[in-house]
Parts: C-alpha cells; sequence; structure tokens
C-alpha cells in the first residue's frame, strides 16, 4: 500500500518543543524560520502572569508554528523529586486531569485560535492513579485532540500508529549527525518521524544551537524528499489518507 506523502515525498518529519522555554522563542523560532520550516511547541500556561507569558507566542502562531497543550500544571508521577507531595499523578483523578488540560486549552486558544491542536504528555506518561485504581487518560486526550504525542522505540507508520500515543524520539544531550540519522532513517522506510526537544542551549535537556542549525539546514534541503510540517499537520494528512484508502477497499 501506497503510503501518504506526496509530492514524491518519502516521509515526514515534526519537529516538538516543550515547555515553552525562553531559548525556543529566541534560538528555535528564528533558526526554523531561517530554513523555512514550521514545529510543534507544547506549552503550560500555568504562570500567574499567564497572559503575559503567553503574548510572545501570538507571534509564533501567526508564522505558522503550532502551539500544542501539554498541560496546565505539567503533571507527572510523583516518583520524581521535583513533583510536590500529593500532587503527583499518583494522586490525580480523571477529572483533576481533564481540567487541567482543559484550562491550558482555554488560555493557549487565547492566543492561537481554536486549532486543530496536537497534545503531549507531561514526561511521557498518561496515567492518573496507583495500583488497582490507575487509569489511563489517553480517552480524554483522543476526545480532545487530533494526536498526541508521547515517547516511543521508533518512528510512526502512518497506516498504524495510533495517533493519540505517538512515539517521538527525546533529542536531549544529541548532535546533529544523530537527529538527522534518526530522520533519514525514517524516511527511508516510508515512517513519520517524531523529535522531541527542549531547551537550545538551556536547561538540563537542551540540545545546542549549531546542532539545531544543521538539523534544519538538512531538512529543508532535502524537502523535496522529507516532508516536515508540525504535528497536527501530518495528523491531519495521515487521517485523510486513511480515510482514503478505507473508501478505496469499500469499491
Amino acid at each position: 500500500m501506497a503510503g501518504p506523502w506526496s509530492d514524491g515525498q518519502c516521509g515526514a518529519v515534526s519537529l516538538t518543543f516543550d515547555d515553552g522555554l525562553a531559548s525556543q522563542l529566541f534560538r528555535a523560532v528564528p533558526t526554523l524560520g531561517r530554513h523555512g520550516l514550521r514545529g510543534t511547541f507544547y506549552l503550560n500556561a500555568r504562570s500567574a502572569r499567564w497572559e503575559e507569558g503567553l503574548a510572545p507566542w501570538a507571534d509564533v502562531a501567526g508564522l505558522g508554528h503550532e502551539l500544542g497543550n501539554h498541560t496546565l500544571t505539567h503533571p507527572c508521577s510523583g516518583n520524581f523529586d521535583f513533583v510536590p507531595a500529593g500532587r503527583g499523578l499518583e494522586d490525580l483523578t480523571l477529572e483533576d486531569i481533564a481540567q487541567d488540560i482543559d484550562s491550558c486549552e482555554e488560555r493557549i486558544r487565547s492566543v492561537a485560535g481554536p486549532g486543530p491542536r496536537s497534545f503531549a504528555y507531561p514526561c511521557y506518561q498518561d496515567f492518573v492513579g496507583r495500583g488497582a485504581r490507575r487509569q489511563s487518560y489517553v480517552p480524554l486526550v483522543a476526545e480532545r485532540f487530533v494526536a498526541a504525542r508521547a515517547r516511543g522505540e521508533r518512528a510512526n507508520d502512518p497506516a498504524r500508529a495510533d495517533l493519540h500515543w505517538l512515539w517521538s524520539f527525546p533529542c536531549e544531550r544529541m548532535d546533529a549527525a544523530q537527529m538527522i540519522g534518526l530522520c533519514e532513517t525514517a524516511t527511508a522506510r516510508g515512517l513519520w518521524c517524531i523529535l522531541t526537544l527542549h531547551g537550545i542551549h538551556e536547561g538540563g535537556l537542551a540540545v545546542a544551537a549549531e546542532d539545531l542549525e544543521v538539523l534544519c539546514a538538512h531538512l529543508a534541503a532535502q524537502r523535496t524528499r522529507i516532508w516536515t510540517a508540525p504535528v497536527a499537520e501530518v495528523a491531519g494528512h495521515v487521517l485523510a489518507w486513511r480515510g482514503r484508502q478505507a473508501a478505496d477497499g469499500r469499491r
């Protein structure tokens, strides 16, 4: 079965950036812009002065980048030492996480409009509760978003991947050659490669600005082979292709 990529392209890449960090605004966005690329920026809007914090991102959305939902408070397992006692995912309910997601969505919509939008699971975790009460909140996400990014072991098969649990490659401390290798390996197999980045020369999960520059230059030079686009856009394309395939199968 032919893949969904058009105009002779062999695969897709989505560059995603988590947590709305300052270095993404003054390093990542300009780097993507120099190479004519668009990415997905997953935001938290939890600051007491969230309107001021989100204001610069309105311009980012205006450039064609996706502003994705990363929850309001970035809840993760209480097993992480940075999570306050009683506020870990183990302590939350489905109603708690739904309210957290919806509060973030309301704030993002104020600067980016209604979407469609994708979601990113904080800490790549998709559950609330513990033990016999543990539940996945993937169904809540699927009701609200066209796609959702998690973590996995390979790129995504457009025919098979769960669009609400898309696999991605964490890229912290990777160099350009490693990131390009992931993209090229996926493209050779007709797959969709999602890269997860955080700070650009900022924080403990950073990549170097020079490596992001080389990666973006490569993707720009290979745009006839590799489609680089935001997660929600690629997901919409895959959904439309799956619909055509299903219709053809019924004929």
